[in-house]
């Protein structure tokens, strides 16, 4: 058996010297960016790969109709940013290539595709998510989703930690020997407080009265720990709300518990098991294409569909049909987030509308149901016919 006790100790010297100092330039951030205060806001465009040009390009025709009079003005600009391909990554031997990471910098806020992920044995080189990578670079410490069922009383909103936990560091695990592997959990005082705060402070703006912690402190006890109790520190600063704990595995029970479930508002969760309970959630709503997700920083922010590029889609030649309703509800996210609150309300009407209840067009993702561009019409008919300005 061969095996380097001191190479692994090196390698997790090095990891810990960086999130040391990743932790301290936390406390030098300012507060939020003002979008209220900008003569002019710059929304990228970014396709990814797969199915994610497709999604992401009739969204973006539809933040444009939305968006007219702000594009005209000048107060609202569109920057189309390629380069998110899985083989450009590869080329560049990057999770974003440098060029491209610049250029989603120079953007306010980035309506994102869908990105495939190289994963272990399928011959791909070992490059870093690039939505880990996007999250990291541009500290978008907040992954926000919220579900809404309101015929099952459900309206959850889910705050998952976003560049911390068994995310932080998942390209740098170290291989100790042949039968030794070994990876990382990450969470920092100044990471885990920061996301109890927006949480909490989400609850109380929107009359939410529950924050329910998630964790598995009671096996991993050293880094759910102190997220759990960092969070409870912070929700004691608010004390009209309430706040309780529960473990992630019989949370996931929950959410499917009839009589409990209507009971959870707000939710906080690490990285890892916010990335789960999230798309168990959104497949109550009717599935992972009804969500959508918002990564908040204080300077940046990233909005994109939870579901994955789909690249067997592309290789069926049935990417035209790939829903975009994931991607439209983050676009209505977006709106939100850079203030344009009645355009959000309004998207958001009409999704429902054409979703759930005229439902004149469908979407199943073949040739025996909608494209990507007619339902994006239907869209943005609907806003015109039924969801005007003045509605």
């Amino acid at each position: 058996m061969s095996y380097d006790i001191e190479k692994a100790v090196a390698a997790f010297r090095a990891l810990a010297e960086e999130q040391q100092a990743r932790a301290e330039a936390i406390k030098l951030q300012g507060d939020f960016k003002d979008f209220s205060k900008l003569d002019k806001i710059t929304i990228g465009i970014c396709g990814g790969d797969g199915i994610g040009p497709v999604i992401t390009k009739e969204s973006a025709n539809v933040l444009k109709y939305l968006l007219k009079d702000d594009v005209d003005s000048g107060r609202i600009v569109f920057k189309d940013i390629d380069g998110l391909t899985i083989e450009n990554r590869i080329a560049h031997m990057k999770a974003i290539p440098d060029d491209v990471l610049e250029e989603l910098k120079a953007c306010d806020v980035i309506l994102k595709g869908p990105t495939t992920t190289p994963q272990a044995g399928d011959g791909r080189p070992n490059i870093e998510s690039a939505n880990v990578a996007m999250r990291k670079a541009l500290d978008l410490f907040a992954n926000m989703r919220p579900v809404k069922i309101p015929e099952q009383g459900i309206d959850w909103t889910f705050f998952r930690e976003n560049t911390e936990g068994a995310y932080a560091v998942g390209s740098k695990g170290v291989n100790v020997s042949d039968e030794l592997a070994m990876d990382f959990v990450v969470t920092t005082t100044e990471g885990t407080e920061r996301i109890a705060r927006l949480a909490y402070e989400y609850a109380k703006n929107n009359g939410k009265e529950r924050v329910s912690i998630i964790n598995k402190a009671n096996v991993i006890k050293t880094t759910d720990g102190k997220f759990l109790n960092l969070c409870k520190n912070i929700g004691r600063e608010y004390p009209d709300i309430i706040t309780d704990e529960w473990y992630i595995d019989i949370t996931t029970a929950k959410l499917i518990d009839e009589k409990r479930r209507k009971d959870f508002k707000v939710f906080i969760l690490p990285n890892l098991y916010g990335d789960i309970i999230t798309d168990e959630a959104a497949e109550m709503q009717g599935g992972v294409g009804t969500a959508g997700s918002a990564n908040i920083g204080k300077k940046y922010a990233m909005f994109e569909a939870i579901h994955g590029s789909a690249p067997r889609m592309v290789d069926e030649g049935r990417d035209i049909y790939a829903d975009p309703c994931s991607m439209l509800r983050a676009s209505a996210m977006l709106l939100s987030h850079i203030g344009r609150i009645e355009e959000s309300v309004r998207l958001e009407k009409a999704l429902d509308y054409c979703m759930f209840e005229e439902k004149k067009l469908t979407i199943t993702g073949r040739s025996d149901g909608a494209t990507c561009r007619e339902f994006a019409e239907y869209v943005m008919d609907t806003l015109t016919t039924k969801f005007g300005a003045e509605a």
